[in-house]
């Protein structure tokens, strides 16, 4: 007391660095004296000296010495005991900065983390973090276990290097007996000084900060601790219980960081928390399938045809990673929410409508192959983190092998067998789900046949008894790809079936992979028997790419048109393999002898050919889409076109089958294919009207195709790649691994450039003379040489690109009816002005409309590839408006008035659920119906063709752009062509009947409001019906449509319709405000079915619904910001995204709002305002968290720049600064439920915030009472935000 109050007298600032120093080697030189440590711990309770400066001295020296001077060892803990938890009071003193650094000094922390201990609370938090870790170091030395270590060693000095002056002759053997009675009892009150500091809440969370921000020493300290753990005899024989150090161990955020989301959440998730409140109305096939709609709509979004460049397995992962988290399901939720939503998507349209669209093929691949390999791709994410935590350890490695995600995907796999409605396997697929199910029983009756009793259908039916499901199916993808074992096979109810009776031998000579196998040459029978059934190893499709490459001429083409059978489509189990293979295909190597100016590609010519007709299908193109294969597709096709577009003609080769195949049709089947990987008859006005905005995987263009692959070429992931799949043979690997560009192809640049121009501009620059007049004129005559034989005039070009008639052809003989002997690329260029001529002159009435058909139909038959100039020619002439009406009136032009009646009768059948008008077809008096000229004459070019396996490749490509075009027209543009393609084409009458009801909702904003209204209220039962008897995904997204249902067309579901209409929607800034303003509205319709009328009861915490009422109310909530948000991210994509969060919601907030929610004094009001605001916050994250992703190695420049904007925002809000339109209940609940949602779900976000901004926004939260919650912020901050953090919980102490 007396050197207190001097000290004070003499003002000199406490605690005093110069006693710490002073005092500590007093208690250490006098360490068997007790009265000098109690002396010490008098100083440090009255202040005098510095605790931790203190403790760190004597932890450097008590430690290493603890087995010589146990009883000083003891005294050491006990002062750790009293006094480690006190750092308030030290971090205020003026003196902390000197203490910081001679704490520094002497236990070298800087050194030992990697992190300057520059301010207060990293200073701390490395402080504890050591004495932790001395502790732990010395248990373990002292049990023998330090060599179990990942080092060998210890991190500290557990053992002191002087000289024991004090011998152990110095003592007798009572006394040493008496010293290892004290060790063994300081090995125990260290194992509970360890777990007094996880049970103490400040030390525990300085303990978590470490945790978050010194992975590689926490991965070593965890490491250490998980010995102890199950080694330590000391703690077996102890009292202490193990939860504590297990929990540490194995959780993710540790003991403080559940007690601080616990903490945090409970003012934003006792209502928000809905998952186990949640009823089961509205739920298609399973409880709680509604939590998963994003995903069931993210999966029919990619049936709808369009190509995308980025792989969806990356995507959906990704997508099912984030509704994991923020619906805080296990992984057998999430993996059997993903599972049952794939299904669904099977099930939905078990026979799809015939025509240009995916087909069950394409379903069947999303299930078995891309589901499977986002699974994959999550269980891998865990068990490399494992196995890189603990690559040092075989325990860790061990423990890597079987990750909690394998477990769930095996549980819920079991579980899934339960849902047999969603099993039953389409009529296409009964034969493979049979072929597994025997599989199975085989395995299990011990029988070992090889794969050849399972290629033997008729072997199969007569040996086995069994019925096939998709779960067996689905068991099978994932052994294949090592997520199972053959231990599936014996799980109970697995296998129903049995065996008649066993073949001693199998069958001699049956065509199959294992005759391949073992050798048997490809033989007619044997490439029939291959392609009609898919690989199952990847061996054996090694074995195929071999002969490929490197077979004679005749195997070649065997081998290549084997690879894109069944083995492409329905080779679900290998398809990754597959589809790599057949890219490698097209871009074969350079020969070693080669030589010559001609590129090596022509000598592959028919085996290129037989690939582009093999993948040329809707259902191929959409698997290479779905593997993320289309930038380097789209990069082989171009270097084909490249080449094969230069040559003349005449340049052919003959098929085996008797066909010859020439340059011009290798050309044609490249340059179709490649030109249905991107919207090329699209304007390049609509890509700058939507910027950024466009539908996710729209903005596809050659050069961003090639970005893409020259990106992954470069990329070591890209070059492993493409080596996993070359590496049966040094020739298997592809020669196009190099960046490519535009520029690499100059006359596919040059044909491109002039696309673009057609596109933006009128045709021009024809000059007479020039070579392309000359071709022009020479293709006219060819197209039109019965009408110039029968006239004095001629079709012919102007000199501006416009048509005129010349008084002769110029080709009087009967050499203008030849077809030129031109290069593709050529006619390419030749093409637009020879349209544009025969357009001019049967508008005025030189050429009758048949014979422009017949004469587009000769070029088209010509060189199939310029259908794609012709349709880029009218797609961009029919926005123009210049061309005067055709008047489809069965004389001039095709009519449709046989059947435009039952076509508006059908379409409005089909709208019929979303409450949508639709406009009359037929309109008054007796005039015919009119289409725009352009999109008369393609029409009629496109009914000129048979609809059978050879123009199949064209019409894909011509289908499409015909709705793209007619869709672009006035109304019923769309209807009349339905109409006059269903006169021709019964079969794909569905098809183009749902083709003319989408353009309904094109024509008006007001319709997709009421589209969009219609999939709210059919998601969440809000049609004036109880909450309880409808919705869900079912009603969302029905169960498909078409004639071969009961009764012809139904209504289609409103979802589907949204999925097939949005793509077309240009301004997607109106779409994501008006879904704002309907996610608002069902909110209140949701609070106000769910919440009762009567005042809201008075509690000690403020007033409060009953629990179930108000978690079924936040539970729809949830589910109506989900609907949202997966609708903004579809339509537009990462870039509508950052526009919301950037602009829109700030403006929406600024702006006043009448949301008429009965007054805000109301205190119902005041809760369905809270109930608005956490809406929107939901919204909000389901958005960032679909558009960039949760995880912090996918972090994106844009999406820290984009966060970091809204949190200025919200701290400006916070701060005063904005004054805000909104009622201010709706801001207070958005703002607390973001950054809760930010802090539980999306730390990583959290990370990407600057300091200052964090600072600022936990202040705000302070000051209404969140300090959880701000401290949480903090807490996730990241290394820079570490200090700040521990500061803000030290000076938790002060308020306990």
């Amino acid at each position: 007391m007396n050197l207190s109050s001097a000290m004070a007298a003499a003002a000199v600032p406490l605690p005093s660095p110069e006693l710490s120093e002073v005092w500590s080697p007093i208690s250490w030189s006098n360490c068997h004296v007790p009265l000098a440590w109690k002396f010490v711990d008098q100083a440090l309770s009255a202040r005098l000296a510095s605790p931790i400066l203190v403790l760190a001295i004597l932890s450097s020296r008590v430690i290493p010495s603890r087995r010589r001077k146990p009883v000083a060892y003891r005294l050491y803990m006990e002062l750790l005991r009293r006094h480690a938890f006190s750092f308030a009071f030290q971090i205020k003193a003026p003196s902390f900065k000197k203490i910081m650094v001679s704490v520094d000094n002497v236990l070298q922390l800087s050194q030992a983390f990697g992190i300057q201990a520059c301010e207060p609370g990293i200073l701390v938090i490395e402080f504890v973090f050591c004495i932790l870790w001395q502790l732990l170091d010395a248990i373990l030395d002292d049990e023998g276990l330090q060599e179990l270590t990942p080092e060998k060693k210890s991190k500290w000095e557990t053992i002191t290097q002087d000289m024991e002056v004090d011998g152990i002759d110095n003592f007798d053997q009572k006394s040493v007996e008496h010293n290892e009675r004290l060790q063994k009892i300081n090995c125990v009150m260290a194992i509970e000084l360890i777990a007094q500091f996880l049970q103490h809440k400040q030390i525990a969370g300085l303990i978590c900060l470490a945790r978050d921000n010194m992975p590689s020493q926490w991965r070593l300290f965890s490491q250490c601790l998980y010995l102890l753990v199950e080694n330590s005899l000391a703690l077996r024989n102890s009292t202490i219980p193990l939860e504590g150090f297990l929990q540490l161990v194995s959780d993710k955020y540790g003991v403080f960081c559940r007690e601080l989301n616990s903490n945090q959440t409970k003012g934003i998730h006792v209502i928000a928390s809905s998952r186990l409140l949640m009823s089961p109305h509205g739920h298609c096939h399973g409880l709680n399938s509604a939590l998963w709609i994003p995903i069931d709509l993210y999966l029919e979004d990619c049936i709808d045809g369009s190509v995308a460049a980025t792989s969806a397995v990356e995507l959906l992962s990704g997508l099912v990673k984030a509704l994991q988290v923020i619906n805080s399901s296990t992984w057998h939720d999430a993996f059997l929410g993903l599972w049952m939503a794939s299904l669904r998507l099977v099930q939905r349209e078990r026979d799809p409508p015939e025509g240009p669209v995916p087909r069950l093929e394409s379903r069947l691949s999303m299930l078995l192959s891309i589901t499977t390999l986002s699974i994959a791709d999550i269980i891998e994410e865990e068990e490399e983190n494992l196995i890189s935590q603990g690559e040092h350890t075989n325990q860790w490695k061990e423990k890597a092998v079987g990750g909690k995600r394998r477990r769930d995907l095996v549980s819920c796999l079991q579980v899934l067998g339960d849902y047999g409605s969603l099993l039953v396997p389409p009529v296409a697929v009964v034969s493979a789900a049979n072929q597994a199910a025997a599989k199975a029983i085989m395995f299990v009756s011990g029988i070992k046949g090889g794969s050849g009793y399972l290629e033997s259908a008729n072997l199969i039916e007569k040996t086995i008894s069994c019925a096939g499901n998709l779960r067996h199916l689905i068991v099978e993808a994932c052994i294949s790809r090592n997520l199972l074992d053959t231990s599936a096979y014996l799980w109970p109810g697995y296998t129903n079936g049995r065996i008649n009776q066993i073949p001693h031998t199998l069958p001699v000579q049956v065509p199959g992979w294992s005759m391949l196998m073992k050798g048997a040459p490809l033989t007619s029978a044997m490439v029939n028997a291959l392609v009609a059934t898919p690989a199952s190893s990847l061996p054996e499709l090694e074995k195929i790419f071999e002969i490929a490459l490197s077979g004679s001429d005749d195997e070649k083409i065997s081998a290549a048109t084997v690879l894109c059978g069944a083995s492409l489509v329905r080779g679900w189990n290998i398809q990754e393999h597959t589809i790599r293979f057949v890219v490698n295909l097209l871009s074969p190597p350079i020969p070693v002898n080669h030589t010559g100016s001609n590129s090596h590609l022509i000598s592959h010519g028919p085996v290129l050919n037989v690939v582009l007709t093999g993948i040329s299908s809707v259902d191929c193109v959409q698997v290479f889409s779905y593997h993320g294969l289309v930038p380097e597709l789209a990069g082989a096709l171009m270097a084909i076109c490249e080449v094969f577009g230069s040559c003349i003609p005449s340049i052919t080769w003959n098929h085996p089958g008797g066909d010859e195949v020439s340059a011009h049709a290798v050309f044609s089947n490249a340059f179709i294919l490649l030109l249905r990987l991107w919207k090329f008859n699209h304007p390049p006005l609509e890509y700058s009207i939507m910027g950024d905005g466009a539908p996710v995987g729209s903005q596809l263009t050659p050069e961003y195709l090639l970005l893409l692959r020259n990106s992954r070429v470069l990329s070591c992931d890209g070059m492993k790649n493409i080596d996993n799949v070359g590496h049966t043979s040094s020739t298997s690997s592809s020669s196009s691994t190099h960046p490519i560009f535009v520029d690499s192809f100059p006359k596919l640049k040059t044909w491109y450039r002039q696309h673009q121009a057609c596109l933006a501009s009128t045709l021009s620059g024809l000059v007479h003379g020039t070579p392309v007049h000359q071709n022009v004129d020479s293709l006219l005559t060819m197209m039109f040489r019965k009408v110039n034989k029968g006239s004095n005039q001629s079709v012919g070009p102007g000199t501006s690109g416009s048509s005129s008639l010349s008084s002769s052809s110029g080709l009087g003989s009967e050499d203008c009816a030849l077809r030129p002997n031109l290069p593709a690329w050529e006619i390419m260029e030749a093409v637009p002005f020879v349209v544009d001529a025969a357009l001019s002159a049967c508008s005025h009435g030189r050429l009758s409309p048949r014979e422009l058909a017949t004469g587009l139909k000769d070029l088209a038959d010509f060189l199939p590839a310029s259908l794609a100039t012709i349709v880029s020619y009218f797609s961009a002439e029919v926005t123009r408006g210049v061309w005067k009406p055709a008047f489809m009136n069965g004389i001039d032009w095709p009519s449709p008035s046989a059947n435009l009646s039952t076509v508006e009768e059908q379409i409005k059948k089909i709208v019929a659920d979303t409450g949508v008008d639709v406009p009359s077809l037929v309109a008054g008096g007796s005039s015919p119906a009119t289409l725009p000229l352009p999109l008369a004459a393609f029409v009629s070019l496109t009914i000129t063709y048979k609809l059978d396996k050879a123009s199949e490749r064209f019409l894909n490509l011509a289908g499409p752009a015909l709705e793209s075009l007619a869709a672009s027209c006035p109304w019923p543009s769309m209807p009349i062509v339905a109409a006059l393609w269903t006169q021709k084409v019964k079969r794909w009458s569905d098809f183009l009947i749902f083709s003319a009801s989408r353009t309904v909702f094109h024509h008006s904003n007001d319709t997709v409001v009421q589209l969009l209204r219609s999939c709210f209220s059919a998601t969440l039962g809000l049609s004036g019906t109880p909450l309880s008897s409808n919705g869900g995904v079912g009603n969302l997204l029905g169960h498909g449509f078409g004639s071969h249902f009961c009764g012809g067309l139904s209504p289609v579901a409103p979802g589907i319709l949204y999925l097939r209409v949005y793509r077309c929607i240009h301004n997607t800034i109106l779409l994501t405000e008006e879904i704002i303003s309907l996610l608002m509205n069902s909110v209140k319709e949701i609070a106000e079915s769910v919440l009762p009328k009567e005042r809201a009861k008075k509690t000690k915490n403020g007033m409060k619904y009953g629990q179930v009422s108000l978690a079924a109310a936040m539970s729809q909530v949830k589910l109506a910001a989900a609907l949202g948000a997966t609708f903004v991210w579809l339509s537009g994509g990462s870039g509508i995204v950052q526009a919301l969060v950037h602009e829109i919601l700030p403006s929406w907030f600024l702006s006043v709002h009448d949301l008429d929610t009965e007054g805000g004094r109301c205190m119902r009001g005041g809760v369905i305002h809270s109930l608005l605001g956490r809406g929107l916050a939901y919204f909000v994250v389901y958005c960032g968290m679909f558009a960039w992703g949760i995880d912090s190695t996918h972090a994106l420049k844009r999406r820290s720049r984009i966060i970091e904007a809204h949190m200025k925002f919200l701290a400006s809000a916070f701060d005063g600064k904005i004054s805000l339109g909104c009622d201010w209940a709706l801001w207070k609940a958005y703002a607390s439920c973001l950054l809760g949602l930010m802090v539980e779900c999306a730390p990583s976000w959290v990370v990407e915030v600057d300091l200052k901004v964090l600072k600022r926004l936990s202040r705000g939260l302070m000051q209404r009472n969140e300090d959880e919650l701000a401290l949480a912020l903090l807490c996730k901050g990241g290394v820079e935000a570490m200090g700040t953090a521990a500061e803000a919980i030290i000076a938790g102490e002060r308020t306990e």
